[in-house]
């Protein structure tokens, strides 16, 4: 019988802990394929966050290294420096980047330093139980925002993806999302690019991904998808935002 559909290489057989239709599976899943298909699974060092996929060295399929809340960027920095020959990346959530890591981030940015990588937005802290978020929406409740956020109050929510592609070293800067087959394959596209950009030396890359958070936006996983491109991608349009070529 024809094999139509296996798991990739690219993860480990652990089960994952995510809540029920957060599609931090999915993104692992991509990430893993792209691993796979470039050859690259062996001369990886991934670096996981602190937040819900404070775990991933769990379920990536290969070497992985475990940073402080924020510091994913500064620690993938050291081991590209220390092995410039391997491919690295770090996986982090908007709470852990976009928050704690936002300097980091953006002097790995400013310094062109050769990593990729992964953000994942789903607009609220998951794992420590529903906070507001940078990345939250205005209006959107959250524990520490039982109203809904307020503008006047904390601000506007934070665009990753536009900010970071005014620095010269990201070169390859794409928002996606994973909420429909379509925007998957997008996704994957992007994810593949951006590994290219540092397999090629050209500079920083990062693709930022619309989650879902079901749990703590207090929905079910099909309203969650419906939700996400209802209210997120009008605020956090998708596109390349950023491309080598346009830095050169």
């Amino acid at each position: 019988m024809a094999v139509i559909f296996e798991r990739t290489n690219g993860l480990t057989e652990k089960p994952f802990h995510y809540c029920p239709g957060c599609t931090h599976g999915v993104i692992h899943r991509l990430v893993g394929e792209v691993l796979e298909e470039l050859g690259v699974l062996g001369e990886t060092i991934g670096v996981a966050p602190v937040g819900c996929s404070v775990l991933a060295y769990d379920y990536f399929n290969c070497d992985m290294h475990e940073a402080a809340h924020g510091r994913a960027p500064a620690v993938a920095t050291g081991i590209k420096r220390v092995f410039p020959d391997k491919v690295v990346f770090t996986y982090q959530g908007d709470g852990d980047l976009a928050s704690i890591g936002t300097a980091e981030i953006i002097h790995v940015a400013h310094r062109a330093e050769k990593i990729t990588t992964i953000f994942v937005n789903n607009a609220i802290y998951g794992m420590t139980g529903g906070q507001m978020a940078p990345t939250t929406l205005i209006g959107q409740k959250a524990t520490t925002a039982p109203y809904g956020r307020d503008a006047g109050a904390t601000g506007r929510p934070l665009k990753v993806s536009e900010m970071l592609a005014t620095i010269d070293g990201a070169v390859f800067v794409e928002r996606v999302a994973v909420n429909t087959p379509a925007n998957i394959r997008k996704a994957k596209k992007a994810i593949k690019k951006a590994f290219e950009v540092q397999l090629s030396g050209e500079g920083f890359g990062i693709v930022e991904i619309l989650s879902t958070c079901p749990t703590n936006w207090g929905l079910t996983p099909t309203e969650s998808l419906k939700w996400l491109e209802e209210n997120m991608m009008p605020y956090y349009p998708l596109g390349n935002f950023r491309t080598p070529e346009e830095v050169k």
